[in-house]
């Protein structure tokens, strides 16, 4: 089968949407699947709805045996689908509609993303709450929910993977919880929905010594000044170290020396860095916004505080600074967890059968991986 993915940018983009979609399309090739990547330029909402008006973008998604999109093109390509020649699937990761925006975008992104969704012949969905969404706001559709894993580490590092290995060692996780300083680790994009910022007010209340390690590309340069300022007029400068991207090894050793992952997003549709982080023993730190409620059991594994509040981050950072025992018991708990989670080969295996049985007009039956 010949699939053309439609992404923007770069597919080598360091996100974890992107990294879900790498997973998939190396999937498809290694299965006999050849798969052609369209890739679109970035633009601003307003620009990308100009795109349907191209027809050297309508061309280019003619000629394929399915035609997969990631969905967060779907400006680009709401007019253009009408037209392709082949049945449309679209990867979701989360709804720009289910972020907060203006009153007036969000009616305009709402209006958009239905039509879009609409027009499709199946969808993947990376969690249940991101169906419910796309579900709720444009109905039923052919779909699985195909969850990311969180094993890259252990599958990508090549030789440090017996490095890897050691540091997820249960005696080496345990040990962990009695060292000091009490070690935070953001990792994420420096953009608003990230949540840094609530972060940050919320450890300005801790008690006790602490340090945060923000991990990740300043995707937003005004909010990534913001940020640093806010942690300087806040009094915490001196605990919270900015350290940008990082490489694979790197982040294990980073992730494998802290304590807790803290990424309180207002919304995230699934958020593969939990997992990830789960790998490692730390639990994370999430909000009740979107697909982290499918991955974390509140006060076992990790925790779910309502997003936007910084009281109930500061309570949760607290919960494991000043009990060692409770923090040891939570680790080994978030390693569990992530064990009996699916990995990329079996995740990615089920879109694969999916997208072929969509490719040969079978209705397939709903599948969760």
């Amino acid at each position: 089968m010949h699939v053309g993915f439609v992404v923007y940018g770069d597919l080598e983009t360091t996100t974890g949407g992107f990294l879900y979609d790498r997973k998939l399309v190396g999937h498809l090739r290694n299965g006999g699947d050849t798969v052609s990547v369209v890739s679109l330029p970035w633009r601003a909402y307003p620009r990308a709805l100009a795109d349907n008006l191209d027809p050297r973008i309508r061309r280019r998604l003619r000629g394929f045996d399915l035609l997969l999109e990631d969905e967060l093109c779907h400006p680009s390509l709401v007019g253009h689908n009408a037209a392709v020649d082949a049945p449309v699937v679209a990867v979701v990761h989360h709804l720009w509609a289910s972020e907060e925006w203006p009153a007036w975008r969000e009616r305009l992104y709402r209006a958009v993303e239905r039509r879009y969704l609409e027009r499709l012949d199946g969808a993947v969905y990376v969690s249940e709450a991101t169906r419910r969404d796309a579900e709720r706001l444009a109905g039923e559709r052919p779909s699985i929910v195909a969850r990311p894993a969180g094993d890259r580490f252990e599958a990508d590092l090549g030789d440090d993977a017996d490095r890897v290995d050691d540091l997820l060692a249960d005696d080496a996780i345990a040990a962990r919880a009695d060292r000091d300083p009490f070690r935070i680790v953001f990792v994420g994009s420096l953009v608003p929905r990230k949540g840094l910022h609530f972060l940050l007010d919320g450890l300005a209340r801790v008690s006790g010594e602490w340090q945060l390690s923000v991990v990740g590309p300043e995707s937003d340069a005004e909010y990534a000044r913001r940020v640093r300022e806010r942690a300087s007029r806040l009094g915490i400068a001196d605990a919270v170290r900015f350290e940008g991207r990082l490489l694979d090894a790197t982040l294990a050793e980073r992730l494998a020396e802290s304590h807790l992952l803290a990424v309180p997003s207002t919304y995230e549709g699934y958020g593969i860095v939990y997992l990830e982080g789960m790998g490692f023993g730390l639990p994370p730190l999430a909000t009740t916004a979107g697909g982290a409620t499918e991955l974390v059991t509140h006060a076992k594994d990790g925790f779910l505080v309502p997003p936007g509040d910084p009281e109930a981050i500061a309570r949760a950072v607290e919960t494991l600074l000043t009990d060692r025992d409770r923090l040891r018991e939570m680790s080994l708990a978030a390693r569990r967890r992530y064990e009996r989670h699916p990995g990329w080969s079996e995740s990615m295996e089920t879109v694969r059968r999916f997208l072929h049985a969509i490719a040969r007009e079978e209705m397939p039956a709903e599948a969760v991986a």
